[in-house]
Parts: C-alpha cells; sequence; structure tokens
C-alpha cells in the first residue's frame, strides 16, 4: 500500500501561521537554548542596540514570539507590550514575564486596533508575509507616538535570496541546524531591498536609518535592520 506524499504548507499569509502553530514548542525550545547561530552571535544584539539607540520608555514587540527580546528590554527599564497570533507562545511569555502579552493576529489589530500608542514599534523576524505584512505597515502610523519609531529585522534580501532569481516572491523557509522536532518549515514572502523601501515610503515612513549586522565568522550580513519615522 502507498501514501500519499504530505502536502507542503501552502504560500500564503494562513499557510505561514498554521506551521508556527504547529511547531511553537520547539521553538521556544530552540530560541531557549540558542540553537539559532546567526541570533546567538549578531541577531538579537543587533536588534536590543538598535532600539536602545531610540530610547523608547514603550515599546510594541509585534510577533514577540516566546518573549525573549521583551525580557531584555524590561531589564533597562522599558515598558514591553508583545502580541503573537500563536498562544502557545503567548503563554510561554507570559510565564516568563517582562512584558504585558496577548494573543493577538495582525489582521485582529486591523479590526480593532489598540488600546495604546508607542514610542516604538519593533518587528525582529515577525514580518514574514505578503498581503498581511502590507496590511501591518498601513498601522504602524496609528500605533506610534509622535516622533517614535518603526524598527524592523529581516533576513538580509542579497544573502538570503541565494541561487533564486532576486525578485519578490514566496519561498521555502527552513529549519535546517535547530534540531529533529520540527515540523514542514514555514513559506515565507521574499522582498528585495527596493521593495522594502517602498513599503515604506507608501505608508508614510521615511527610513532614517539602516543597519547590517555582520556574521562574525563569515563577515556577511546576518541580516537588516531598518529604522523608520513618520513622515510629517
Amino acid at each position: 500500500m502507498t501514501t500519499s506524499p504530505r502536502a507542503m504548507p501552502a504560500f500564503t499569509d494562513a499557510g505561514i501561521l498554521d506551521v508556527w502553530h504547529a511547531n511553537a514548542a520547539p521553538w521556544v525550545v530552540a530560541v531557549r537554548e540558542q540553537r539559532i547561530e546567526s541570533r546567538r552571535l549578531a541577531t538579537d544584539q543587533a536588534i536590543v542596540d538598535a532600539v536602545l539607540a531610540c530610547s523608547p520608555r514603550t515599546v510594541l514587540d509585534i510577533g514577540c514570539g516566546e518573549g525573549w527580546l521583551a525580557r531584555r528590554l524590561a531589564e533597562t527599564g522599558i515598558e514591553v507590550t508583545g502580541i503573537d497570533a500563536v498562544p502557545t507562545l503567548i503563554e510561554q511569555a507570559r510565564a516568563a514575564g517582562g512584558g504585558d502579552f496577548r494573543v493577538m493576529s495582525y489582521e485582529a489589530i486591523a479590526d480593532s486596533g489598540l488600546d495604546a500608542q508607542f514610542d516604538a514599534l519593533v518587528c525582529n523576524f515577525s514580518l514574514l508575509g505578503e498581503a498581511s505584512v502590507e496590511r501591518m505597515f498601513a498601522l504602524f502610523r496609528s500605533m506610534l507616538k509622535p516622533r517614535g519609531h518603526v524598527l524592523i529585522q529581516t533576513l538580509h534580501p542579497l544573502i538570503a535570496c541565494g541561487d533564486e532569481t532576486y525578485q519578490d516572491g514566496w519561498r521555502q523557509g527552513s529549519w535546517a541546524g535547530l534540531g529533529v522536532d520540527f515540523g514542514d518549515p514555514a513559506p515565507w514572502y521574499f522582498r528585495t531591498l527596493e521593495s522594502w523601501f517602498g513599503l515604506f515610503a507608501r505608508h508614510g515612513l521615511r527610513v532614517l536609518d539602516m543597519r547590517e549586522p555582520l556574521h562574525p565568522q563569515t563577515r556577511m550580513p546576518a541580516s537588516v535592520i531598518f529604522g523608520a519615522q513618520a513622515v510629517d
């Protein structure tokens, strides 16, 4: 008797969420055991430094996961609200403390909004979709206090492109190096640098700073961090 091959997650925003719901528990372990080399050696500290450089009193951590960034920022006296669409991750974040954590999808934010504005909005490797990212960008200005900052860390397009064509489009993800407990990897939507800058411009945000944290061993960019403010 033969079995049909298991279908890979759909290349859609909903497909991304399906995978994260299924892989939340091993992800918590991977983050807390620092299994992701690029994060351990470069990108975690890079986003912390970028946030602290803005001197915010309040931060909204969008796609906060199990809450590691909120905990790091809370240690410096920053008041952090974390949101994520995956209940398992929010349960782990609440148990560890360091912020006000809420289960909220990007669609829920668009529908009902939040009850506060913030000095900084932070998206740390959490903008993975296509239409959902456009919707989130459309909300940024309404969630910012005057002269507030938007900080986005994502895969560096020139590195993440690999051998594929350098153009926007869906890509298959990977759990490589994280252990054997993960299921199918989440798809993600690739954007060129030009497309990222276009997103900011379309939604009334000006990029003031672009950081490229280097992996200390390869000396290649481990990520890119955009820092932006609303255009007056």
